[in-house]
């Protein structure tokens, strides 16, 4: 009878923590002022864009969208589930799956976070209307090798500051870039190049 109860306390105090940790996954929330990027269901908000050269600085137009879909079509390079954005490796030529945009443009100055993980020498990229912010496994994969507060495959939290054309970029707290240059307007974007990378918490809050 005492092992019974046992078990049976282990079994709900599991079951208990399985809930809690799902609840606190669906329970996340924007910060004050800010508005989510993503959803955390699917890829509402989100689309692919026609390919532009890379000495064009401006993202080009919609051509397809994802509202309500859970993945990207055919490719799959894009995915949602339980909170997180999952990039993979695009493997066709062109590799224009490889890029994934918001449907909104950013005119406005703003300030941007998202929170990433990356597998082991993982290559993405976070566009700023267009302008790339290399996203990787930083102390393997570069170019910011000397960061002492990266988490190697644990989640770590990027911010972006953009003012007058300027963004400001950091990773846990160290610069990436000082004053990355920017077009005058422009979407939000995720990139795959090498291994998966996923993205959460993107929040987005604009300034004066």
């Amino acid at each position: 009878m005492i092992v019974a109860v046992g078990l049976l306390l282990c079994m709900g105090a599991t079951l208990f923590g399985q809930q809690n940790l799902f609840a606190q996954s669906e329970s996340w929330m924007p910060e004050p002022g800010f508005s989510s990027l993503f959803n955390g269901k699917d890829l509402s908000g989100w689309c692919f864009r026609v390919k532009t050269p890379r000495r064009e600085t401006n993202a080009g137009a919609v051509i397809e969208t994802f509202d309500g879909k859970t993945k990207t079509d055919e490719d799959h390079r894009y995915s949602a589930n339980d909170g997180v954005l999952t990039v993979s490796f695009p493997e066709e030529k062109d590799r224009l799956t490889g890029q994934l945009y918001t449907v909104a443009e950013f005119p406005e100055n703003f300030v941007l976070k998202l929170e990433f993980r990356a597998s082991v020498n993982a290559d993405s990229g976070i566009f700023i209307r267009k302008p790339q912010l290399q996203c990787r496994d930083y102390l393997v994969a570069g170019p910011y090798n000397d960061l002492k507060y990266y988490k190697p495959q644990d989640w770590n939290l990027i911010e972006v500051t953009v003012n007058d054309g300027v963004a400001h970029c950091t990773c846990n707290g160290e610069v990436l870039e000082a004053a990355l240059e920017l077009p005058e307007t422009g979407p939000i974007g995720l990139e795959g190049d090498r291994g998966k990378m996923e993205y959460r918490h993107l929040q987005l809050k604009k300034l004066p």
